[in-house]
């Protein structure tokens, strides 16, 4: 029986993995990557092996996942409220846990529930927009730090930013031209404060600025995630290469229609999700689609986009030179735009030389 199944190149991975650690230790500082993309104990296992031995999770599930395979410094890094604090006392009775919080109501309500040394970061608005205190609001980072003063198991460390507006960007310049203020103003915290809190840590993470910056003065860690993977989103952005992409749908064709220059595969939004891209010259494309021979795919040899997702089906638009070539019980390959997403969904994955590797759900 075939079914749409996600191809890794695990040593694709294990370079975007090397490339990123280089970078933090020629810049002297942490490599905390976000384990959100690819759900794995044993892809952990490839960051392990390069010496990394501190990570960040997008929920306490997630956490405890990693922790139960051995993970030990773990930042999960959604802002949290009270409702937590049964997940918070679980995990920091066991590991070093970090989490985030930007509300003072919170950090008193947690300090009255919290049994365990839980370290604490301030999330910061770094131009997102989604959560954090704005990087300019002073008066409400003091009210903050000032809750914490008082604290005794909520440990201050620092601040945590995200520049999530860095994937409006679209090439290197927009993405420098986006991250490079954002990042002055996080590290203008560190200024502000350094004489009150001179021990005080920058955490910052999004993957376009982490793969396309080359310096980062100021900043104590970085906590890119979904470079382990790319994908074709993140090539257009100007993160990648479409070669940097370590993962791949490999898919059945189930009809072809040359009249209107589509092929339908099996694959649809249960696995690649919903998540689409505007390509340069204006449309949308969920997928970009190439050639693959046995469990190698060929970013060289371009078949066309997909354009369409129903649950199960996918419409791809092929050219006419390629459109008559193409027939039912092809296998072809789909390069997913948003690999975090279709990793959460497929669950598992094959290697080339097909290795199963589960992920935690």
């Amino acid at each position: 029986m075939f079914e749409p199944h996600l191809l890794l190149n695990t040593e694709i991975a294990r370079s975007n993995i090397s490339r990123m650690l280089t970078k933090c230790k020629d810049n002297n500082i942490v490599y905390r990557p976000h384990f959100k993309t690819h759900q794995s104990a044993e892809i952990g296992e490839l960051y392990r092996e390069l010496g990394v031995d501190c990570i960040t999770c997008s929920s306490f599930k997630m956490a405890s996942y990693f922790a139960d395979n051995g993970w030990r410094d773990i930042t999960v890094a959604i802002t949290v409220n009270q409702h937590y604090a049964d997940d918070i006392n679980a995990l920091a009775s066991k590991i070093n846990l970090n989490i985030l919080v930007e509300d003072v109501a919170v950090i008193n309500e947690l300090e009255a529930q919290i049994t365990s040394p839980v370290g604490l970061f301030i999330k910061i608005d770094a131009g997102y927009h989604r959560t954090g205190v704005d990087v300019e609001d002073f008066d409400q980072i003091k009210k903050l730090l000032g809750a914490l003063k008082l604290c005794k198991n909520l440990i201050f460390i620092g601040f945590l930013g995200h520049a999530g507006n860095t994937y409006d960007a679209r090439g290197k310049e927009q993405i420098i031209d986006i991250a490079t203020p954002a990042m002055h103003q996080f590290v203008a915290l560190k200024v502000f404060l350094k004489d009150e809190f001179p021990l005080m840590q920058l955490s910052w993470g999004d993957t376009p600025s982490c793969s396309v910056l080359q310096h980062f003065e100021g900043i104590d860690e970085l906590r890119p995630g979904n470079m382990v993977f790319y994908d074709y989103v993140q090539s257009i952005i100007g993160s990648c290469e479409l070669p940097d992409i370590a993962v791949c749908m490999k898919v059945s064709v189930i009809a072809v229609h040359p009249k209107r220059n589509q092929v339908i595969v099996h694959c649809g939004a249960v696995h690649l999700s919903k998540d689409r891209v505007e390509l340069p010259d204006g449309t949308i494309s969920y997928g970009k689609v190439v050639e693959i021979d046995g469990n190698s795919w060929d970013i060289n040899k371009d078949v066309g986009e997909v354009i369409a997702l129903s649950q199960e089906h996918g419409t791809i638009r092929v050219g006419d030179d390629l459109i008559h070539s193409i027939k039912p019980g092809d296998t072809l390959a789909i390069l997913p735009v948003h690999s975090c997403l279709t990793v959460n969904l497929m669950k598992e994955m094959y290697t080339n030389s097909g290795q199963k590797i589960t992920c935690m759900r």
